[in-house]
């Protein structure tokens, strides 16, 4: 039997997730998954880890599929309950959700680190690839608007993305340590994905790490990114409109340009194809492809082709 191919992929939210399911259904793959932690945030006295759970849950298969996140078959009771007893429960988060942040919680108040604490949930939920955090320091992405700064889950979930982004920062990645996990799966992996994610809420948290950036150019040559845009427009989720209020264009090409000192391979869709020779204009490989994983077996064939398009 060959030796498996061992795959490191940066990943947040949906996106990331679809990306993960996807080499996770191949035979003789070895992953690891390097997951966003920058839109973590505390409800009901809880720690919550919304792109992390989302990928642990959809590799567990039991992610609520018509939403894309949480789990399925969930009950609302115990936030019910706090409804009534005054608390605020725009965050949605369902009975068996909430079991796990009370596990998670409970761990990292009897000093354990959330690295730790993440990959014992992945594997007791019988997960097989490795979920690694990027980092145990605490990194949270915040979001400007009119009325001041608040937390990219305020923006997100209550705000429904609605107000108008003035700026964007990651409290507290300046002095967060990068795991000694992540460099080695980066360094060890004969792929390097970086997934089809939101690159300024999802990506950004990761790889703005100090020498974060260091490892992956070290590595380049094996580095290859998924557009998160197709066709001007985003599958799921604010990335779209983020890019176009933070004076971007919302475009593969502009979504893809925050990696191009990281990698030099990019994948965009067959609908963009306009953009290719922008990409090669600038000395950067790009292949077209369908990147839209509307089916498990999209998500096998996005998968394979990039591995076709890197080691075959």
């Amino acid at each position: 039997m060959n030796k498996p191919i061992k795959i490191a992929l940066l990943a947040g939210g949906v996106g990331g997730a679809k990306m993960a399911e996807g080499f996770s259904a191949l035979q003789n793959i070895e992953l690891s998954i390097i997951g966003n932690i920058g839109d973590d945030d505390e409800f009901h006295g809880l720690r919550v880890s919304p792109d992390i759970d989302t990928i642990t849950y959809t590799l567990s298969g039991i992610v609520n599929r018509e939403q894309g996140w949480g789990i399925k078959n969930e009950s609302l009771r115990a936030l019910d309950m706090l409804k009534k007893l005054g608390n605020k429960t725009w965050m949605t988060l369902g009975d068996s959700d909430f079991g796990l942040h009370i596990y998670r919680t409970q761990r990292l108040l009897e000093g354990s680190k959330p690295s730790d604490i993440a990959k014992d949930i992945a594997k007791k939920l019988g997960v097989k690839a490795k979920i690694i955090l990027p980092t145990d320091d605490k990194i949270r992405t915040l979001v400007k608007i009119s009325e001041g700064w608040i937390s990219f889950q305020e923006y997100f979930v209550k705000r429904k993305c609605i107000p108008k982004i003035l700026d964007l920062k990651y409290s507290g990645i300046k002095k967060a340590k990068i795991n000694l996990n992540a460099i080695k799966a980066i360094k060890v992996a004969d792929l390097i994905v970086i997934a089809p994610s939101n690159p300024l809420a999802s990506i950004k948290p990761i790889i703005d790490i100090p020498s974060f950036k260091k490892v992956l150019e070290d590595q380049r040559r094996k580095v290859i990114a998924v557009s998160p845009i197709i066709s001007g427009k985003t599958v799921k989720g604010p990335a779209s409109k983020m890019l176009k209020e933070l004076g971007y264009k919302s475009n593969a090409f502009a979504a893809l340009n925050f990696y191009k000192n990281i990698c030099g391979n990019f994948v965009i869709d067959h609908s963009d194809k306009n953009f290719k020779d922008k990409f090669e204009n600038c000395g950067l490989s790009c292949y077209m492809t369908n990147i839209l994983m509307s089916s498990i077996e999209d998500k096998k064939s996005l998968a394979q082709t990039l591995i076709k398009i890197m080691l075959q």
